[in-house]
């Protein structure tokens, strides 16, 4: 059984990583915690080169990247080049963009079309390519909700996934299910867990919420999952406290 690597999402620090000084002394903490690798995700305009130095100082290695759409379409050959100089094989979307949603289910339709073309560029450059889904995936057409529909009109091949535990959830969907369901399709998943405060929905530290983490780290072990990023969009405390929280009761849970 596949044995999924741990790494931090920067997303979830993204305000202590918008210069060159706060980006070196966030991942030095980072691997203080433990983490010896991070997905890159909301930081500064650093210099590509200049990103590498620094993470390759604190000894920390890129599993994978959120790239907009806007670069995936127009600057690919630039974004080619810099996964390479990180070492890093897998290009994720953090989102579609909204002109898709408002469009119904053609709109889920010709994205997973273009999503295609991107990836298959991508492979072509020895990379993948993943989508990472939110919740409003999850509006239904007839039988099939939003993701159904990219997922079942977008080439394996070209086209993957990066499951989002909370936002699954927060979807009314099953995390373990379409963790499952994307095996041998999904290098990279998002865990973060979602708690009830004051009657409302919101992210909590793995381990600290609702979510059912025997489940979840099952099939991310059958589903051939490279790597598990850990992320908290909104922390109700220090998000380096949030990822350490979270660090520690994943590696209890039996990840490394």
């Amino acid at each position: 059984m596949n044995r999924p690597r741990l790494a931090a999402q920067l997303y979830t620090v993204r305000q202590y990583t918008q210069t060159a000084k706060e980006f070196a002394d966030t991942v030095h903490r980072l691997r203080v915690i433990g983490y010896t690798a991070v997905q890159i995700s909301g930081i500064g305009p650093i210099p590509p080169a200049e990103v590498k130095a620094i993470l390759d100082h604190a000894g920390l290695a890129v599993c994978n990247t959120h790239i907009s759409y806007e670069r995936l379409q127009n600057d690919l050959p630039a974004v080619i080049a810099e996964h390479r100089l990180w070492q890093c094989r897998h290009v994720a979307l953090g989102s579609m963009p909204s002109v898709y949603r408002a469009a119904g289910e053609d709109g889920y339709r010709h994205f997973a079309r273009e999503a295609n073309e991107i990836g298959r560029r991508l492979a072509e450059a020895g990379l993948t390519f993943s989508y990472h889904n939110h919740s409003f995936e999850f509006v239904r057409f007839g039988k099939r909700t939003g993701l159904d529909v990219l997922f079942d009109e977008s080439d394996p091949r070209y086209v993957q996934a990066e499951i989002d535990t909370y936002w699954v959830q927060h979807g009314g969907g099953d995390p373990a299910y379409w963790i499952h369901r994307m095996t041998g399709r999904m290098p990279v998943v998002h865990l973060k867990d979602m708690v009830i405060v004051d009657g409302k929905q919101e992210m909590a530290e793995v381990g600290e919420g609702n979510l059912n983490w025997p489940a979840i780290i099952e099939a991310c072990r059958g589903a051939g999952v490279e790597w598990c990023a850990i992320e908290q969009d909104e922390c109700r405390r220090h998000p380096l406290e949030s990822l350490a929280i979270s660090y520690a009761n994943v590696r209890a849970m039996g990840l490394e």
